[in-house]
């Protein structure tokens, strides 16, 4: 008698929620994790910046639903927060030197500041992951940090620090100063974008998966290599890969679900190493 042939297991299924983060910047995130009440390993997803403040005051609550279902039915708690100053927020703690208007600011190309903007992402991370800890849903020292664009630059940021608790990160298209004047491949201040890099680098100790695409018209094969090279030269920890053309512009890696075949294989090959 020939035995059946065992049924694939059923997606787990998911739960979507919004949270307001009581934080000395009051902070909304999009919250979506297996169905239960955990304790679950936890990914926090950072997302890009935009330089108009009218696309700031419309930005979507999630940007890239389709990945943060992805990690999801991984097994994670999908932590999404709206940075400071988006979707219609903005808190000013001035005594603190945080200003919500615009979270995050490299300044001037003449003189960018690019490193407190990715600490200040970087700083937001650090308190959600505590505040996820401290309510006993999430596994402590079972965190990653995903991030794209500026929010890729906020995790690089994140790493120089070595929280305890963060065990992987990963970033899609990270950098910053990308675009000025909305002009592809015309970059703000690359040079010392790589030096940011390397200072980052010199202190960064937790293994780091980078992705960037060949189309990216933000941080181009390039300058990518370049920052990479000077990350892991100076010490950090990074998995450096290129992928083919996503789209129009490959800088929306992550947004694109046709193009999820492309990098979850890295991620889950990339997690299994560094459980």
């Amino acid at each position: 008698m020939r035995l059946a042939e065992a049924e694939p297991s059923p997606p787990p299924q998911l739960q979507e929620e919004v949270w307001g983060l009581p934080f000395e910047l009051p902070t909304l995130a999009y919250v979506v994790h297996p169905a239960g009440n955990g304790p679950f390993p936890l990914v926090v997803m950072n997302h890009g910046v935009s330089l108009d403040a009218k696309q700031r005051s419309f930005f979507p609550l999630v940007e890239f639903r389709d990945a943060a279902f992805w990690f999801a039915r991984q097994g994670y708690m999908v932590v999404a927060p709206v940075g400071p100053g988006y979707g219609g927020g903005g808190f000013d703690v001035p005594e603190r030197g945080l200003f919500g208007p615009f979270f995050s600011h490299v300044g001037p190309c003449e003189k960018p500041n690019f490193r407190g903007a990715g600490l200040a992402i970087a700083t937001l991370d650090g308190w959600i992951i505590d505040y996820m800890i401290a309510r006993k849903v999430v596994q402590p020292e079972k965190v990653i940090v995903v991030g794209q664009s500026a929010g890729g630059w906020g995790a690089i940021a994140l790493s120089s620090q070595n929280p305890s608790s963060v065990r992987a990160i990963i970033t899609f298209a990270a950098g910053r100063g990308g675009r000025v004047g909305g002009k592809p491949n015309n970059n703000c201040a690359p040079d010392k974008l790589v030096e940011a890099t390397a200072a980052f680098g010199k202190t960064s100790r937790i293994p780091m998966l980078w992705l960037y695409s060949e189309n990216d018209t933000y941080f181009g094969p390039v300058l990518a290599e370049r920052m990479h090279e000077a990350f892991t030269a100076a010490g950090g920890d990074a998995e450096y890969h290129m992928l083919p053309p996503v789209g129009g512009d490959g800088h929306f890696l992550i947004h694109s679900a046709d193009a999820m075949p492309q990098w979850t294989s890295l991620v889950l090959d990339f997690l299994k190493r560094h459980p």
